[in-house]
């Protein structure tokens, strides 16, 4: 039986959801739909890109070797043969002494080894006057430079953006294999909580973590089911959560994690399941409830804002990656500490901070305050092992963007 708050470290609570997760099923979507997608494999291009030898600048196809020494005073003369032409593939040849009018993206005629851009040349009549040398290989895109055949164009865990469909494109990607996208059902709970067009009475708040919740999911991969606001009424929490298990693939319930006699999450999901956790060893967040019904996870998450969107930030978007196949790139920014950060060893602490010119200043502010959210710029992650960092200590946050 698990004890009510009994703290677990963070990464045992990240086991736990891993444990839960269940791998989404393969899909096939159009290119257009592909956005906001995981690749379920690697993207190979089924031609080499580019398919040939090819000029990146507007000038003269040369044989570097012809170059040398080139300079203002003293410039290389070469003799002009003809024009590539866009499109077209030239079998003439420059040889030693000569050289080729090319435009930019056209064809590299064979025996030119490099490319001197218009603006260090001049032509007079059948001679191309260079100033400055080039090298082997210089403005040239090989052929496979940019994707061969023979390489991976885009590996199996991508989140797919705009940058990665203009990969998919090039590599003749119309249908393209991704992982679905997990469901997740948001329930709002608690008598004072109010839907957003209306305006709170004394002792009501506005539903703000349904849609920092839903927001959140769509930014990690995944996809909100908005269930509505439920009274702390047990029968009308058990129905909701029950049609919310039916729905999704994950449950997030938010309120009702903390400890009193309104307190009904816990039992609720031990009497439907079993309650594996109730208690992380983070800060803000430690009520967090992890548990399992018809062995999905269903995650309680603190009431104020900035606590539940650190346990999303923490917890939820792993878990959503977990099951998506997501690999994300962790990028992290460097900084020097304006102020000392305390926090007691043996726990995480995430601190919201602001960053500018090679400083990171801690934003201490109320867990139930979400002006914190967008007054910071991320997340300083302070180790359980750690009691804290001292004022000029070099440190890194993860910044909030997730895309």
């Amino acid at each position: 039986m698990t004890r009510f708050l009994s703290v677990i470290p963070v990464d045992s609570a990240r086991q736990i959801l891993a444990g839960l997760a269940r791998t989404m099923p393969e899909k096939t979507v159009t290119l257009e739909e592909s956005l906001g997608y995981v690749l379920r494999s690697d993207i190979i291009s089924d031609i080499d890109i580019p398919g040939f030898d090819r000029s990146v600048v507007d000038g003269y196809a040369v044989c570097a070797a012809d170059t040398i020494g080139a300079g203002e005073s003293i410039q290389a003369m070469l003799n002009l043969i003809g024009h590539v032409e866009m499109g077209d593939i030239t079998s003439k040849a420059v040889i030693p002494g000569t050289c080729m009018y090319i435009p930019t993206g056209a064809f590299l005629p064979p025996g030119a080894d490099a490319v001197v851009m218009v603006e260090y040349s001049e032509q007079i009549g059948d001679d191309v006057f260079i100033s400055r040398p080039v090298a082997v290989g210089e403005n040239i895109v090989r052929k496979g430079e940019d994707f061969s055949r023979e390489i991976p164009a885009l590996l199996a865990g991508t989140r797919i953006t705009s940058r990665e469909m203009g990969v998919l494109a090039a590599c003749g990607m119309h249908d393209v294999p991704v992982s679905s996208k997990p469901t997740v059902a948001i329930i709002s709970t608690g008598n004072e909580i109010v839907p957003v067009q209306n305006v709170p009475k004394s002792g009501q708040i506005r539903d703000v973590n349904t849609y920092l919740c839903a927001g959140f999911i769509q930014e990690s991969g995944g996809i909100p089911i908005i269930m509505g606001i439920v009274r702390d009424d047990r029968q009308l929490l058990e129905q909701v959560l029950h049609r919310a298990v039916d729905e999704a693939d994950i449950v997030l319930i938010s309120g009702g994690s903390s400890k009193g006699e309104r307190d009904m999450c816990a039992d609720i999901i031990a009497g439907s399941g079993e309650m594996l956790v109730h208690g992380i060893a983070l800060s803000p967040g430690k009520p967090t409830i992890i548990g399992k019904i018809k062995e999905k996870p269903v995650i309680g998450l603190p009431g104020h804002p900035a606590s539940a969107y650190v346990i999303l930030y923490a917890l939820v978007r792993d878990l959503i990656h977990v099951m998506t196949g997501e690999k994300p790139k962790k990028i992290s920014v460097s900084g020097v500490l304006t102020a000392p950060v305390p926090s007691a060893k043996g726990r995480e602490d995430y601190v919201r901070v602001v960053y500018q010119n090679d400083t990171i200043t801690p934003v201490f502010g109320k867990s139930g305050l979400t002006n914190t959210l967008i007054s910071s710029d991320g997340l300083l992650c302070i180790p359980a092992s750690c009691e804290g960092y001292e004022k000029g200590t070099r440190v890194s946050f993860e910044p909030w963007s997730i895309a």
